[in-house]
C-alpha cells in the first residue's frame, strides 16, 4: 500500500498563507515578467491564474500576455524549503519508509503501518489534517498498490483531494486515463503511439491492443515498461534516505552579453548561492562544474576534481571562475546562460 502526497500549488499556496490579501487573486510564482528575468518560466500558479491558461513551466512572458493583471512573485526557496522540511517531518511520523521526490511531493510505504486499505485511507486523512493544522496548507493524497497508481490517484481530485484505489479497482481506474497520465509517456511518445494505433486522444485501455513484442520493437526497453504500466504494474520501490549527489544554480541573461563585469559578478553571485546550499548538506565536495551557454544555444561545461574539501566561497568561486575564463577565451561569443554546480562525496554511512 503506497501513499503519494502532493501539496496543492505549493509555492503559490505558501505565498497566499503568508499574505492573505493574495487569496482570490491570480498569483504566479516565477521570474519577473517585466524585469531582467523575462526569459524565465512559471514555477507555480494558483487556480485563479490557471483559469487564464497559465501553467507550470510556461514561459513567464507568455503568462504575462495571458494575464497581465496577475500578481507575479519571485521564487522564495528559503521559505519554501523550511515549510517543506516541516511537512516531511510530519510524514516521517507516519511511516519510516518515506521517499522525498521534490519540495512538495513524496511517497510513503504504508504496508507495515496499515492492515488494509480502510486503515490506509484513515492515515491519509489524518496526514492531510496534520499538515493543514500545522502549516495551514492543503494537500492531495492518492493511495494504491504501487507508486504509479498512487501518483495518478493524487491528481484525481485536486485540490484538497483523497483518492483510494484498491487492488481490485486498479485496472478499471487506469484504463480510462489518458496515456499521458502514465509516467514516462510524454508528447513525443504519445504521438508515436497515436501513429501506431491510428487514432488520437489515446486512453490507457487502447495500449492493450499492442503486444509486448510490438512495444519493445518500437520503443526498446521503454516498450516493456509501457506494457506493464498499461496493466497497472509498477515494480519501483519507495526509496528512503536518498542522498543528494550534486547541486547547482544557473541563470539566463535578459540579453546575451559580452560584458565581463556582468558575467563575472553574476558568476560570483551564483557561486555564493551554491556554497550556501552545499553547506546545509554538511558534506565535502569533490568536483566543481562550470556551465556556459553561448549565443546560438551551444552549451559547454568544464570541471575540476580534487581531494574532498569543505565547500567554501573561495574554493567554489576561485576554481569555478578559472574554468569560466577558459570557456570565454575559447569561444569568444556573447553569453546567454551561466551556471555552477558542485558534486558531493558519497557519505560512508549511506
Amino acid at each position: 500500500m503506497i501513499l503519494h502526497l502532493d501539496m496543492d500549488y505549493f509555492f503559490a499556496q505558501v505565498e497566499e498563507r503568508e499574505n492573505p490579501r493574495f487569496k482570490g487573486e491570480p498569483l504566479v510564482v516565477g521570474s519577473d515578467p517585466k524585469g531582467g528575468e523575462a526569459r524565465g518560466v512559471v514555477s507555480t500558479a494558483n487556480y485563479e491564474a490557471r483559469k487564464f491558461g497559465i501553467s507550470s513551466g510556461m514561459a513567464i512572458s507568455k503568462a504575462y500576455k495571458l494575464c497581465p493583471k496577475a500578481i507575479y512573485l519571485p521564487v522564495n526557496k528559503n521559505l519554501y524549503s523550511r515549510v517543506s522540511e516541516s511537512i516531511f517531518r510530519i510524514m516521517e511520523t507516519v511511516s519510516d519508509k518515506c521517499e522525498r521526490v521534490s519540495f512538495d511531493e513524496a511517497y510513503l510505504d504504508l504496508s507495515r503501518v496499515a492492515k488494509n486499505y480502510s486503515q490506509a485511507e484513515k492515515i491519509g486523512r489524518d496526514l492531510k489534517e496534520m499538515i493543514l493544522r500545522k502549516e495551514k496548507l492543503t494537500s492531495s493524497v492518492g493511495i494504491g498498490k504501487n507508486k504509479m497508481i498512487a501518483k495518478i490517484a493524487s491528481e484525481e481530485d485536486k485540490p484538497d483531494g483523497l483518492t483510494v484505489v484498491r487492488p481490485g479497482e486498479t485496472i478499471g481506474f487506469i484504463s480510462k486515463k489518458s496515456v499521458r497520465d502514465i509516467p514516462g509517456i510524454g508528447p513525443k511518445t504519445e504521438k508515436e503511439l497515436e501513429h501506431i494505433l491510428g487514432k488520437s486522444d489515446l486512453k490507457v485501455k487502447d495500449l492493450k491492443r499492442l503486444s509486448m513484442d510490438q512495444l519493445v520493437n518500437d520503443f526498446g526497453k521503454r516498450g516493456a515498461d509501457i506494457y506493464k504500466k498499461a496493466r497497472g504494474k509498477d515494480d519501483s520501490r519507495v526509496k528512503t534516505k536518498t542522498e543528494t549527489k550534486s547541486l547547482g544554480r544557473e541563470t539566463t541573461f535578459d540579453k546575451n552579453t559580452t560584458d565581463p563585469e556582468v558575467i563575472i559578478s553574476t558568476f560570483k553571485s551564483l557561486s555564493k548561492e551554491v556554497v550556501d546550499l552545499a553547506r546545509e548538506e554538511e558534506r565535502n565536495i569533490k568536483t566543481i562544474v562550470t556551465v556556459c551557454r553561448f549565443e546560438g544555444f551551444d552549451s559547454y561545461t568544464k570541471q575540476i576534481s580534487f581531494k574532498p574539501k569543505k565547500p567554501t566561497r573561495d574554493l567554489v568561486y576561485g576554481e569555478g571562475v578559472k574554468l569560466l575564463l577558459d570557456l570565454l577565451t575559447q569561444k569568444a561569443r556573447p553569453v546567454r546562460l551561466l551556471g555552477v554546480r558542485v558534486i558531493f562525496v558519497k557519505s560512508k554511512n549511506r
